[in-house]
């Protein structure tokens, strides 16, 4: 079967592009240029990047540099595609060149030959629209792309990660609330410690999964303001009179979100300091999942020679040859993915200190990066809820028991029999194997009353009660 193929030319040359494609020369050439990974640009990000166009159309038309019909045109081909079209139609690599001229010029391509499609026209004509001209009509990938990173991320925030945060957040209260009477052994230095509630430690994990989530909000809040109307350098060349302002007002509309005008446009196309912001709030995040993770795999070790101290749901056989084991395999899974997004961080750290200049190059890398990491972040914290967290029971028996055993309990005794006495109590407990609470009444050092009184959990717990 022959390919039938049209013909496009660009700034370098004539090519032959597949007939039936809405993309056109630049983006053949950046397929041939980048086949770096196979992978592509996120959904989400698509969807910034296309409505970025239409406001930009909108606003062309309300500027009068566009006429009505290349506008709606414009306007139609972008709905489409928002709607669920031609997206097989954006094959250029994540990885491709510095700024993403090659993305904006897919985007814009394709957004044409459809337009023109609408038209009555050809794909590959570029008549009556044209992609430099009329597509990106007062814009350029330098404010368009970085516009497009801070609306894609905005949009994937609250797709993904933020509502199966919340939720986490409230199991491991409500945890909290079901597991306040358990008593068990506080550990510090992984070493024996005073007694605490096993409630007290999941209310505390719940409210430190609610401050990084607080922090994530009041992070994203930098990305809200756009520097969209800069062009190419953040001066807002070719730009009409009125452009920045309507399209500021499409976008607002088409997003529903906040958005306001970069303050200076200048400092907004150098400084990609928002990204960063929002980047870092994700790898804290990221650090407090993976140390409470840590402590569930930890409380959950056994069942016979760990600390067994709470059940996790069983979500498949944990081993290839040792028969009935079950692995925190939920855990663990959360725990790589907390990795890689700690590492995309990293990456965009280093991408944000690369700007030089009027422009920061490395955008499609905070791109990638950035809405890869939201995504498999949000999903992980979705099934860590679900298929492990919910799920979670106390075993109060186990808990007590090494409690009770603790040689932490003698603590408690310092303000009665003091420092000294209770260090010698301890250290006969360890060498008899008798408990602390069986030494003192075998000493007389305390009463059975004053034993109760003294060693009240609650008091323990929260000595600060009134009791």
């Amino acid at each position: 079967m022959v390919l039938k193929t049209r013909s496009e030319k660009d700034s370098l040359g004539v090519r032959e592009i597949p007939a039936d494609v809405y993309y056109g020369v630049q983006t053949d050439r950046a397929v041939e240029n980048f086949p770096v990974s196979g992978l592509r640009a996120h959904p989400r990000f698509i969807d910034a990047f296309i409505t970025i166009k239409k406001a930009a159309a909108i606003a062309n038309l309300k500027s009068g540099v566009l006429s009505g019909d290349l506008a709606n045109a414009l306007i139609k081909a972008c709905d489409e595609i928002l709607a669920g079209n031609l997206r097989d139609q954006f094959p250029v690599d994540v990885f491709q060149m510095g700024a993403g001229t090659a993305f904006n010029m897919n985007v814009n391509e394709v957004i044409s030959n459809r337009g023109n499609e609408i038209l009555g026209g050809e794909k590959g004509s570029y008549k009556p629209i044209n992609p430099n001209d009329h597509a990106n009509m007062s814009q350029s990938t330098n404010d368009c792309f970085p516009t497009a990173v801070r609306i894609g991320t905005l949009l994937l925030l609250r797709e993904y990660l933020y509502a199966p945060l919340e939720a986490l957040e409230k199991t491991f209260f409500a945890k909290g609330k079901e597991f306040d009477a358990v008593l068990k052994s506080g550990r510090t230095h992984l070493q024996d410690a005073v007694p605490i509630r096993l409630g007290q430690e999941f209310a505390a994990y719940g409210l430190a999964l609610k401050k990084c989530r607080l922090s994530l909000v009041a992070a994203e809040k930098s990305l809200f303001e756009l520097g969209i109307g800069g062009s190419a350098v953040g001066t807002g060349l070719n730009t009409p009179k009125g452009y920045r302002e309507a399209v500021m007002d499409a976008l607002k509309k088409e997003t529903g979100l906040p958005l306001v005008a970069a303050e200076d446009m200048r400092e907004a196309m150098q400084s990609q300091r928002p990204v960063a912001e929002v980047s870092s709030s994700l790898r804290n995040l990221a650090l407090e999942i993976t140390r409470i993770v840590n402590d569930l795999r930890l409380l959950s070790s056994g069942p016979t020679t760990g600390l067994a101290e709470i059940q996790l749901p069983a979500t498949a056989p944990g081993s290839s040859i040792m028969p009935g084991k079950v692995n925190p395999s939920i855990l663990e899974m959360v725990n790589m993915v907390a990795f890689q997004v700690i590492g995309c961080d990293a990456t965009i750290a280093y991408a944000v200190q690369a700007g030089q200049l009027e422009l920061n190059v490395m955008m499609p890398l905070m791109a990638f990066n950035m809405n890869f990491m939201i995504t498999i972040f949000g999903n992980a914290l979705k099934i860590f809820k679900e298929k492990c967290a919910d799920g979670i029971t106390a075993d109060k028996e186990r808990c007590l028991n090494y409690a009770e055993a603790s040689m932490g309990l003698a603590t408690a005794l310092n303000a009665t029999i003091g420092y000294a006495a209770a260090a010698e109590i301890c250290k006969e407990a360890l060498k008899s194997g008798k408990s602390i609470i069986g030494l003192i009444r075998e000493k007389k050092l305390l009463s059975d009353s004053e034993i109760k009184k003294v060693m009240d959990p609650v008091k323990m717990t929260e000595p600060g009660l009134p009791g």
